[in-house]
């Protein structure tokens, strides 16, 4: 953990650096009080960035105003990671200039004329480094407009096992939903009307249905949210975010209030939660199992409440040849499910959101997450056991979503 401190504080710290440098050397040519006005703007701007990351946990987005919470992470995300372009942009350029002073030492023993012209640097690069910068805050204040453009994604599954009365199966995942970042129940409602539109056997929610309080869901969302029907039913399960973890209760009774509200919410909706625990879905003679665990990270800083012996205590191949998980952290499938309990064929995940940051396309997936998760977004195999981790119905901190769109998951079993 302390190495991955070490290795984020670096990291700003040198973009830092060079940014500083940069800014001072856009300014060189302004008057002495627009250069100092300049400066001071600029070392203003950074504090307020900084101060967000660092109490972000004491920012509840359900009582601020969400126009001004957003503008807020927009700014602070845009400036960052345009720090950190421009960082990689001239550390490049610094290490190329280093190797040519060296070069030109080894072959003509003279520093002096290795160094000549590389004093300076070139407006080229201090212009393209500008650029970067302004692309990264306007693409992040794009991202805004994104945060409830639901994409649809299907995938058909097939599975070894699958009984017969189960082939042409149509379950929707969606997960992530955070309730309390939302600013517009008509866009949330029309999200939930494209899950109806897919007609699903079963509808699955894999947690993190607030930020961090039960009252997050008001009865609009109530109500808009007890729209979503199956033949099989509605079912949920808990994520982290769902525990009240990230909240300075008053009490622990308080804490855990919260969370009963939190439940009765899910019933009140028509959601079945299940918490370490499994239900058969029958069609005719045949069944398969419904697994749903508490959360369960392998990350030390998330809570692991899940259990997996109880969840699944009883099943057997005979009275269920398929078994499904919901379970919220994509880390507990490698960590437990596939070492110990290879009989899960299918494990439905979220909490990633693909950091609502990167690029998702047919030719190259990436994001800033893939360094802590190995299983981020998508779907993922094992032998005969396979991962799908759902990249959020909703979005917390930053208020958008940059090239990873909020997602409704159709499953087919085939």
């Amino acid at each position: 953990m302390w190495v991955r401190f070490i290795v984020i504080f670096g990291l700003l710290g040198l973009a830092e650096y060079y940014s500083f440098i940069l800014m001072r050397s856009t300014v060189r040519s302004l008057n002495p009080a627009l250069k100092t006005t300049t400066t001071i703007l600029y070392v203003l701007l950074t504090l307020v960035a900084y101060s967000g990351i660092f109490f972000i946990r004491q920012l509840s987005r359900t009582h601020n105003q969400h126009m001004l919470f957003n503008l807020y992470f927009t700014i602070v995300l845009g400036m960052i990671v345009g720090k950190l372009l421009v960082t990689a942009l001239m550390l490049v350029d610094d290490i190329r200039r280093i190797l040519v002073w060296l070069f030109s030492i080894i072959t003509s023993g003279n520093a002096a004329t290795g160094a000549q012209g590389g004093v300076k640097r070139s407006e080229f690069i201090k212009t393209t480094a500008v650029v970067l910068a302004g692309l990264s805050l306007l693409g992040f204040g794009y991202g805004i407009r994104n945060r409830y453009n639901y994409r649809i994604r299907r995938i058909k599954l097939s599975l070894a096992n699958l009984p017969a009365a189960f082939k042409g199966f149509k379950l929707v995942q969606i997960s992530d939903i955070h309730t309390g970042s939302f600013d517009s129940h008509v866009a949330v409602e029309k999200g939930i009307k494209k899950i109806m539109d897919e007609r699903p056997d079963l509808i699955l929610f894999t947690g993190d249905l607030v930020n961090n309080t039960a009252d997050e869901v008001d009865e609009k969302y109530k109500a808009i949210f007890s729209t979503l029907k199956a033949p099989m039913g509605v079912f949920s399960t808990l994520g982290n975010h769902d525990y009240g973890e990230y909240v300075a209760w008053n009490s622990d009774a308080e804490k855990r209030q919260n969370l009963e509200d939190l439940k009765a919410t899910h019933a009140q909706m028509g959601w079945r939660l299940l918490m370490n625990e499994h239900v058969l879905l029958k069609r005719g003679d045949a069944s398969i199992a419904l697994i749903g665990i508490e959360n369960w990270s392998d990350k030390a800083r998330f809570p692991k409440y899940g259990n997996m012996v109880k969840a699944t205590a009883g099943l057997s191949a005979e009275i269920a040849p398929v078994k499904i998980l919901m379970s919220h952290d994509p880390s507990h499938w490698n960590a437990q499910v596939v070492p110990e309990y290879p009989y899960v064929d299918l494990t439905l995940s979220g909490h990633t959101h693909g950091m609502q940051f990167g690029v998702d396309s047919k030719w190259l997936k990436w994001s800033p997450v893939q360094y802590m998760y190995k299983q981020w977004a998508g779907l993922y195999q094992e032998g005969d056991q396979y991962l799908y981790v759902n990249r959020g119905f909703g979005f917390i901190g930053y208020p958008g979503r940059l090239g990873i769109l909020p997602e409704i998951t159709v499953i087919e079993l085939v």
